[in-house]
């Protein structure tokens, strides 16, 4: 099968598409035919080396976290899933290294959930792990019905979901973003609050004694946990971004996880029209590259998506 790795860390010309062995799933495990592939932040960082020494020099690495595709065999003692059947999944790569951007991925059933239905593959694979960030985010929160949550980057993947996913909890949400991304984010239900060189002002400005809660999905770090109440919550997405505790202020980072059952949940949300898939632009494994020389642009609005084939 056809995979986009790369042997050595480097600028997106270390990554070349080249053949592996199709592998066999096991117990509990299903192999996906994959049909997108999402390309996200830390697909960039691993390629660059930023992982350091949690990324050891290997023979080589397939990336991708996300997928959407069919399932094409199951393995023993698999329940819930057939060959045939449209899902989405994610692969913990950190721990798997088992990577999505390749022809087929062999994934734990627990970690796979069925696709939305009606929803093309390169939009539905731009759901699981971002979704996943802000709905685990939304946890480590822990804010009740009617309380205030704010949002940087809230016209972002993990941010826009966040934003949906809180006033689906009942939450209050005040959503930071770029000027341009004001009706964008007023659409998803957020109080719209432009960005600016200091947050913690800006929020104060129209929550005096600051918001009960704040999910930095803008990585803005330590500048940001002065919009916090004494006694509130601060997520980051980021182990760098994340502040020192004060105040009673409560400091979580969010590390994402697979999650099969609660992702099925997110489906539904997006079967409903809660959820709001965003998909920017599609590339073939051949053009991966090119991909990642995009993202590193930055600017975009929805994820990059790699295909194994030309699209019709």
């Amino acid at each position: 099968m056809r995979v986009v790795g790369f042997t050595s860390f480097g600028d997106p010309s270390v990554l070349a598409v080249v053949d592996e062995p199709l592998p066999q799933p096991g117990e509990g495990q299903v192999r996906i035919r994959v049909e997108a592939a999402t390309v996200n932040p830390a697909d960039v960082a691993a390629r660059s080396g930023a992982f350091g020494p949690m990324l050891p020099a290997g023979p080589r690495y397939v990336l991708g976290w996300d997928v959407a595709g069919w399932v094409d065999a199951v393995g023993p003692a698999t329940p819930g899933f057939a060959p045939g059947d449209n899902v989405v999944g994610m692969s913990d790569w950190l721990t798997t290294k088992r990577g999505t951007h390749a022809e087929f991925v062999v994934l734990d059933a627990a970690a796979v959930a069925s696709a939305p239905a009606g929803v093309d593959p390169a939009e539905a694979a731009t759901l699981p792990v971002n979704a996943l960030t802000a709905d685990q985010a939304l946890d480590l929160l822990g804010l009740t019905e009617g309380q205030t949550v704010a949002v940087t980057g809230a016209a972002g993947a993990v941010g826009g979901y966040t934003v949906e996913l809180a006033r689906h909890r009942g939450l209050n949400v005040i959503g930071i973003g770029s000027p341009q991304d004001e009706t964008f984010i007023s659409r998803l239900g957020a109080t719209f609050l432009p960005r600016s060189d200091d947050p913690a002002r800006a929020l104060r400005a129209i929550m005096p004694e600051g918001v009960d809660g704040l999910l930095d999905a803008a990585v803005i770090g330590p500048p940001a946990l002065a919009a916090v109440r004494d006694g509130g919550t601060f997520v980051s997405v980021m182990p760098p971004a994340t502040p020192p505790a004060e105040r009673g202020i409560r400091v979580e980072t969010v590390f994402v996880r697979s999650d099969g059952a609660r992702l099925s949940e997110l489906v539904t949300l997006v079967e409903q029209g809660r959820l709001t898939l965003r998909l920017a632009q599609t590339f073939t494994f051949d053009q991966a590259a090119q991909a990642h020389e995009l993202f590193a642009k930055g600017g975009l609005r929805g994820r990059l998506v790699l295909t194994p084939r030309d699209r019709p």
